[in-house]
């Protein structure tokens, strides 16, 4: 079996080296694999992973590598340790190795959800801003759509608020659609002042921009502390969660023959199986919540 372990560790060792140099069966997997997503991937979320491209945030092809090789031989590892079983190996291998796209795209996600947190504190404060001058809820959006600080697709979205305001002559359902595509505090609160502005006519509106401004400052804070906070716990979250699958080999080297023994029991090879999923389970959603849209309700 140590034989078999060593051959294993060099194939997954060439198969690195082969993907590093980008060359041969390399190319060609991920050429069917661009041509299978581009296919079925939902158009929303090519729209993230392009973004994410740009942002520089999407994994390489080393990273997806790594990936595979640590979640792949990992669990092959820790399942066949649990079981004795070459076959029961290789299938916790594979099936580790086919969460690798899903954490991809939580990775994804993550990024793509800050850059809009991002944008959507640009616009509520370049829009108070521009109020300030010319003190037009419409006019203040065109100062932003035109400052070039806005991207796509918020800039889009917010060139279409000032369509649907130009078209309905009221900010109304501009800001309805806004703030439901868009459900963060900051953005609801902000048009909540300036409908309140535009039907009430209030006379100084400066003193009320002011404390939405500081509201901003203290909601963007908040957020960013949090995103700290997770980034700490979270390697300490999955160094625990990974400790968790080498408590059962902990358990047979105490056991010792006795553990083999047991093996032949359905009941217990179930329990390992459970063992196996619920740490699982916890790891995922783990990583999921780790990477929930920022800023959001």
């Amino acid at each position: 079996m140590a034989e078999l372990l060593i051959m294993l560790a060099i194939a997954l060792y060439v198969m690195s080296y082969r993907m590093q140099t980008g060359e041969g069966v390399y190319n060609s997997a991920t050429g069917l694999w661009q041509t299978v997503y581009n296919k079925y991937a939902p158009y929303s979320y090519k729209a993230v992973q392009e973004k994410s491209r740009k942002l520089g945030v999407e994994y390489s092809a080393k990273e997806y590598v790594s990936q595979v090789i640590i979640l792949g031989g990992g669990f092959m590892f820790i399942s066949y340790f649990y079981f004795y079983s070459i076959p029961m190996s290789i299938i916790y291998g594979i099936a580790a190795v086919l969460f690798v796209p899903y954490l991809a795209y939580l990775r994804n996600m993550k990024a793509y959800s800050e850059f809009i947190f991002e944008q959507i504190q640009t616009y509520c404060s370049t829009v108070i801003n521009e109020f300030n001058t010319t003190q037009s809820f419409v006019k203040a959006m065109e100062g932003c759509r035109d400052s070039g600080v806005l991207e796509d697709p918020v800039l889009s979205d917010v060139s279409t608020m000032i369509n649907l305001s130009y078209q309905n002559g009221t900010i109304d359902e501009a800001v309805e659609w806004f703030n439901a595509k868009y459900p963060y505090y900051m953005v609801k609160n902000m048009h909540q002042l300036f409908l309140q502005i535009t039907k009430e006519g209030a006379q100084d509106s400066g003193e009320s921009l002011e404390n939405m401004m500081n509201d901003i400052d203290l909601l963007v804070e908040g957020v960013y502390r949090d995103k700290m906070d997770r980034v700490t716990s979270h390697g300490k979250f999955v160094g625990f969660g990974f400790a968790l699958y080498f408590l059962v080999i902990l358990v047979k080297l105490l056991l010792g023959d006795s553990y083999q023994k047991m093996l032949s029991l359905y009941y217990v090879q179930l329990l390992l199986h459970g063992v196996i999923w619920m740490n699982s389970y916890f790891l995922i959603s783990g990583e999921k919540f780790y990477n929930e849209d920022t800023g959001v309700e």
